[in-house]
């Protein structure tokens, strides 16, 4: 098979979480630990951070890489979705992996995916790995899919584990109350292994330190920290708490020896974009009118969209809009401001939801506006309909982004 081939290959041939949603969850590990024992676990053969979180766990990631890309570390990258390439998922030093060897690796092991029904998630996991171990890198940092304790990443046994924060974001898997989304999340924390955690409450913070006291993980709590000195090229209002967990983080690999000064610190801080190649967040894509999107896409992560968004100076506002069918409505929509005009619009994976369902919902909570039979159709119309000093933000969905960017 050629890449296209091989990438048709991989989202057809089983379910996907970010497809088709709930019958893509797998409950154990089992499955990636064998994938790993057949592949001679890759994964065994470099270092890694790991890192989970409900929003701000992309963002973290990246930074994260463009300081030790910065100290001269080689680099491996792995997080998702992507969204525009695939190959987004797999980076090291900011170049994303090779299709011929995207193409070659499912092609060697196709036979035994197809025998032992590897999830799309599994199966990527293991490329990932396999490339960095054959690459060498030095260190890799693997965001986690979804939740922490089941996810295919479980698998490593980290430097640093690192949480970011939690909120109630795909709560069919993962519970239904911050206790049980954090007790999901925490399942990174392993056996000595130091944790860092970005943002607590009060029902989460007992659930890490009990989890951290029975594994004798040293806790950290960045969000007590000063990052005042520090900036980042993401200019999302939400970095500056991700930048507190990146600091917490980068300092236990100082104490420890490694290469990091304060100048690879800055650095890598205010080149996150140039060095990783990082789409989507707080992304100023055009002026007069402006065009913002951001793939804030949960209670919590549109809330600090929200609050940036109107702190923005424009004449009126046009919003994009575009959501996944299990989507949680009634605590999203409120957020959005009354007085902007709405372009609605599914984004075109099957688990899009209906522009039709999200406009009549959207009017009970009062927001007006239009259908599009598409992101672009929907897009074009609120560039259309903007004068010069009015803003477009674009949002709701990773996928409605991922469109255009």
């Amino acid at each position: 098979m050629n890449y296209s081939e091989t990438i048709a290959w991989l989202f057809a041939q089983l379910p996907m979480y970010q497809r088709v949603g709930q019958s893509a969850y797998k409950a154990d590990l089992s499955a990636t630990i064998q994938l790993a024992n057949y592949l001679n676990n890759p994964e065994k053969n470099f270092k890694t951070i790991h890192v989970a979180g409900t929003n701000g766990k992309g963002s973290t990631s990246h930074m994260l890489a463009s300081v030790f890309q910065e100290a001269g570390y080689k680099t491996g990258l792995y997080t998702s979705p992507h969204l525009k390439d695939f190959r987004e998922r797999i980076k090291i030093n900011g170049e994303m992996i090779p299709k011929k060897y995207v193409s070659d690796f499912v092609e060697n092991h196709k036979l035994y995916f197809e025998k032992n029904q590897l999830s799309f998630f599994e199966m990527t996991v293991g490329l990932a790995f396999d490339y960095f171990r054959k690459e060498k890198v030095d260190i890799a940092i693997v965001e986690v899919g979804m939740g922490g304790r089941l996810d295919s990443t479980n698998i490593i046994m980290p430097e640093v584990s690192v949480i970011t924060n939690i909120g109630l974001d795909h709560t069919q898997f993962l519970g239904d109350t911050l206790e049980k989304v954090a007790s999901e999340k925490a399942g990174i924390i392993k056996e000595g292994i130091p944790v860092i955690v970005g943002e607590t409450l009060p029902e989460t913070k007992q659930v890490f330190e009990k989890m951290a006291s029975e594994k004798n993980a040293e806790i950290t709590f960045a969000e007590i920290n000063d990052s005042s000195n520090y900036a980042s090229d993401l200019k999302g209002n939400y970095q500056q708490k991700n930048i507190k967990t990146v600091l917490a983080t980068l300092r236990i690999f100082q104490k420890r020896g490694w290469n990091i000064s304060e100048e690879n610190i800055q650095k890598g801080l205010l080149n996150t974009i140039k060095n990783t190649g990082l789409m989507g967040r707080w992304q100023v894509s055009g002026e007069n009118p402006k065009v913002i999107c951001d793939t804030g896409h949960n209670k919590e992560g549109l809330r600090l969209v929200m609050e940036q968004l109107s702190k923005e100076s424009f004449k009126k506002l046009h919003i994009v809009l575009g959501v996944v069918s299990d989507k949680d409505l009634a605590s999203v929509l409120p957020l959005f401001p009354k007085d902007a005009i709405y372009y609605f619009c599914k984004p075109n994976i099957p688990r899009g939801l209906d522009a039709s369902l999200l406009l009549t919902q959207a009017r009970g909570f009062g927001l007006i506006g239009e259908e599009y039979i598409s992101v672009t159709k929907a897009y074009s119309a609120a560039l259309e309909a903007a004068a010069a000093n009015d803003l477009v933000f674009i949002g709701g969905s990773t996928f409605v982004v991922a469109e255009v960017v």
